[in-house]
């Protein structure tokens, strides 16, 4: 039986704003089953990241719950959360989100650290870094190395815990299409190697066309378009 990694219902976020209650999430329902990969477009404001700090454990929802491969987020305290994070999810970020004083090789051991998992790091994340073709920037640090090997180094360290959950939050925004390209071939060998399941949001419809599934969010609300059927 497949297994959805990700449940959200009924989920909803409201906010103070000046006063008055702004409503980002409208009721939203995602299941995603294990190893699928799902892309969520719509126009900047549109409520998309809140979506994805939601299912990361990142932020908590005014209503409704979210399961992470069974668990219930708000069964969690924050430790617990961030916890689940550490051994369940990696992240890709539009701005990479690179620590500037550690290497790129410090960058990857570091989740695999902070989850307990520090024996055979070092070689789990250079045999990595090799994979994305950096190994010979292992000992570099952000500042030397352009923006698509800085996100070569954030894709590394997103799948070396081999998570079950890949979230990522417009991982080609800030790369020119060239680049961005190469990531997103990098980012799905990845995906199918790990058997990982995907969700990314983008403004690039030729990335959301390489998901399995594409979810459109409108004003907080998340709705799916129909899958094109073969002739």
């Amino acid at each position: 039986m497949t297994v959805d990694v990700i449940v959200a219902q009924d989920l909803g976020k409201t906010v103070s704003d000046v006063g008055d209650a702004l409503t980002i999430l409208h009721a939203v329902q995602l299941r995603v089953p294990a190893g699928q990969s799902v892309a969520i477009t719509g126009a900047s404001g549109s409520g998309k990241s809140t979506l994805l700090a939601l299912l990361a454990g990142m932020d908590r929802p005014s209503t409704g719950q979210v399961w992470i491969d069974g668990v219930d987020l708000e069964s969690l305290d924050e430790n617990g959360r961030a916890d689940l994070r550490a051994q369940k999810i990696g992240f890709v970020f539009q701005n990479f989100q690179l620590i500037d004083h550690y290497t790129a090789l410090e960058n990857v051991v570091l989740p695999l650290e902070i989850s307990g998992r520090a024996h055979g790091a070092v070689d789990a994340a250079t045999t990595l870094l090799h994979a994305v073709g950096l190994g010979e920037r292992l000992h570099h640090r952000p500042a030397l190395l352009s923006g698509g090997e800085q996100q070569r180094v954030a894709l590394a360290r997103a799948f070396v815990g081999r998570p079950r959950l890949v979230l990522a939050d417009e991982p080609t925004g800030n790369l020119d299409a060239a680049t961005g390209e190469r990531i997103m071939d990098l980012m799905f060998r990845l995906r199918a190697e790990m058997e990982a399941t995907l969700v990314l949001v983008t403004h690039d419809p030729a990335l959301a066309a390489r998901c399995d599934r594409v979810c459109t969010m409108h004003a907080g609300h998340l709705t799916e378009q129909p899958q094109a059927v073969a002739a």
